[in-house]
């Protein structure tokens, strides 16, 4: 049996509030985005969507695309771009590395086959992926709530267990929260992502590799995968003492330009029972250098944050 799928992306101003979109059925389709991203971020993430969500299932899957970038980073250009460090023939770096990579790693050991269609041109699932990646993108420019869809009904569900089709918008506070981990206000818990399912890395490396994806601001702008990275107990205490609650975090940084780390040094991974690592590292960004540590925890075959605290490191 072949699963034949749309993905789409869309964004308002390129650059602007921007959405994605896979679309099966009308039983099996996701959607999220990001308050600002871009047309090529949507498409990538379209399709990382679609290939993570149907990882446990041995088919074929047959992706409708009307993105050529895609369909040609995955096809053409992307083992070559691995081979020079992720750089472009010019030297240049690749743009949406982090995706890339994300979508890499999920085409690892898949039967796939893309298919490039014409966009709005009256296909019926390339059409039913667009309108749905387009009501995200429109969703956060006018701060309604975010049609997320209900996944692949299988028991991974897109709400762990409900079936609601709609993600309330995080509530944003003022600049400067040291909510370090960004995380956000839901009124649901989301499971987008299955991490457990990279088969070649063990527990301490998956965390590690969780972790810095905590810390890239691409992540940290995309309030989906943060969620989803996010234990529904999250507690945090910022670099100003503060502790915060998961549900009184919210997403700060999904509106604000997030500063990347300059340095992330793993000083230790700790295995405290089969279902917790204890996780320590030194970062550096431009405010100084911060000993983090973190409890990672595993829930419902997810590993997820159950606790940060970021502390600035004396000179």
């Amino acid at each position: 049996m072949t699963i034949v799928a749309a993905a789409d992306g869309s964004a308002l101003g390129n650059p602007g509030p921007a959405g994605w979109a896979w679309y099966v059925d009308d039983e099996r389709w996701a959607a999220g985005g990001w308050p600002h991203g871009t047309n090529n971020q949507g498409e990538l993430m379209a399709v990382v969507d679609l290939l993570e969500s149907t990882a446990h299932l041995d088919e074929d899957l047959r992706i409708l695309c009307d993105s050529q970038y895609v369909i040609n980073a995955v096809t053409k250009w992307m083992p070559g771009w691995k081979r020079k460090g992720w750089r472009k023939a010019d030297g240049a770096p690749v743009l949406n590395r982090e995706l890339l990579e994300r979508l890499d790693r999920a085409t690892q050991g898949r039967r796939y086959t893309f298919e490039w269609v014409k966009g709005h041109a009256g296909h019926e699932l390339n059409e039913a992926a667009d309108v749905r990646a387009r009501g995200v993108a429109t969703a956060y420019q006018n701060g309604d709530p975010i049609p997320i869809g209900p996944g692949w009904p299988d028991g991974r569900t897109r709400a762990d267990g409900l079936t609601g089709e709609v993600l309330e918008p995080a509530v944003v506070p003022a600049s400067g929260s040291d909510a370090g981990t960004a995380a956000v206000a839901q009124t649901v818990e989301l499971d987008l992502f299955g991490d457990d399912l990279v088969t070649d890395e063990s527990d301490t490396d998956v965390v590690a590799r969780l972790e810095r994806e905590l810390l890239d601001p691409a992540v940290r702008a995309d309030s989906s995968r943060v969620a989803a990275l996010l234990h529904p107990d999250f507690e945090e205490i910022g670099r100003s003492g503060r502790l915060w609650g998961r549900d009184a975090t919210v997403q700060a940084l999904a509106a604000e330009d997030s500063e990347a780390v300059d340095f992330f040094e793993l000083l230790g991974t700790e295995r405290l029972t089969s279902e917790t690592i204890l996780l320590t590292a030194r970062t550096a960004d431009s405010r100084g250098s911060t000993l983090r540590s973190s409890l990672w925890m595993r829930a419902n075959s997810r590993w997820r944050l159950r606790f940060h605290q970021g502390t600035p490191e004396a000179e």
